[in-house]
């Protein structure tokens, strides 16, 4: 049985068609930026000018968004003219059925996504908490399970530092995640995640609760400006090792860096050359800056406002319990399942999707 769910409808394109994008708009708008992009003295302003930059992607983006939904409703429309006419469709209907309403959902969470930052690809970072070798491995599991994560959405995640445990698991991991609107649809996994199970290096099967914790930053574009001086951070190097305490190389390649007013701490092993890892921990350090310069000016207008937001870093999210009984649960939003297999496998779109439609309705109520 097929179901159209209402995709073709909540495809529709522009607005001018009965879609969400007033596309003609767009155009004229980026055709406007562009024409401005290329005075010679565009540069002039470099605050002007990176914002003008920030506008021409939003409407190349808001163009290619409608392409694709006009692409895929016109796929839809064929099939449903062959059920309009009774005529049998095949697997290869079904399937584009499935795949145009799982695009429909992702559009419309998308369009909830309103932080400037939210499209960005993102920083990712796990982090085990104390009791050792079984909170280590609790790490391990979630960098596996969010690789996977990315792997379901067709994101790139690469690793470019980790922190092996002594006897197993992790001590600390950063992913570079690469995909449309990663930093929007991961920054509802920054806080505290919990593990409840029996450990498996407890000779005595007793039950364990284990912690860890994920931060997840923007990566900025290289048209934002964030000076950082020589003068407040400091560089370390060493040699990078593998599991087992393996050197993966010889050479002192792997790259510390310290910033000293801050003490934010970042660091990268992934490359082989020491100059390509400093360039990828100073491409983090700019994105932890930035993400708290963001923060800052946010507690700020609260502050101002009179409100007070809950805190995500540092308090417990969600749990995930093995035994007695298996559930997984975000604390924020009580969305709850019990297939915990599936989400330590990477499936995290209930999760996901609840957060962002709560925080989509408390941005609303608030006005």
């Amino acid at each position: 049985m097929i179901s159209s769910r209402g995709s073709s409808r909540r495809l529709g394109g522009c607005r001018r068609s009965g879609g969400i994008f007033d596309c003609d708009a767009a155009r004229s708008a980026l055709e406007d930026l562009r024409s401005k992009s290329a005075e010679p003295d565009f540069w002039s302003d470099q605050a002007a000018a990176q914002d003008t930059n920030r506008k021409i992607k939003g409407f190349e983006k808001t163009l290619e968004t409608d392409a694709k939904a006009a692409e895929t409703a016109e796929e839809l429309g064929v099939f449903l003219e062959f059920l309009r006419e009774g005529e049998a469709v095949d697997a290869e209907a079904e399937a584009a059925f499935a795949k145009a309403t799982v695009y429909a959902d992702d559009l419309e969470l998308s369009l909830k996504m309103t932080a400037p930052e939210d499209p960005a690809n993102a920083w990712f970072t796990i982090h085990s908490g104390a009791g050792g070798t079984e909170s280590q491995d609790w790490a391990e599991m979630l960098l596996r399970m969010y690789m996977r994560f990315c792997e379901r959405r067709g994101w790139k995640a690469e690793l470019i530092e980790r922190v092996d445990g002594e006897e197993a698991g992790l001590k600390s991991a950063t992913l570079h995640v690469v995909g449309d609107h990663a930093y929007g649809y991961l920054k509802g996994e920054m806080g505290v995640h919990r593990l409840v199970r029996i450990s498996p290096f407890d000779a005595n099967k007793r039950r364990h609760t284990s912690f860890a914790s994920v931060f997840v930053t923007p990566e900025i574009e290289d048209d934002i400006e964030i000076v950082i001086p020589d003068k407040d951070i400091r560089v370390d190097t060493y040699r990078s090792s593998g599991a087992g305490g393996q050197h993966v190389n010889v050479t002192d390649s792997a790259v510390r860096i310290t910033h000293l007013p801050t003490n934010i701490v970042v660091t990268c092993q992934n490359e082989r050359s020491q100059g390509r890892n400093r360039d990828v921990a100073m491409k983090v350090l700019r994105a932890k800056l930035y993400q708290k310069a963001v923060e800052e000016r946010r507690a700020e207008e609260e502050k101002r406002a009179g409100t007070k937001k809950k805190i995500e870093w540092g308090s417990q999210i969600r749990s995930y319990v093995l035994h007695p009984y298996q559930l997984v649960k975000d604390h924020r939003t009580d969305t709850e399942v019990g297939d915990t297999a599936r989400v330590l496998d990477g499936d995290l779109t209930p999760f996901i999707d609840a957060y962002l439609k709560d925080s989509a309705a408390e941005k609303r109520a608030e006005g």
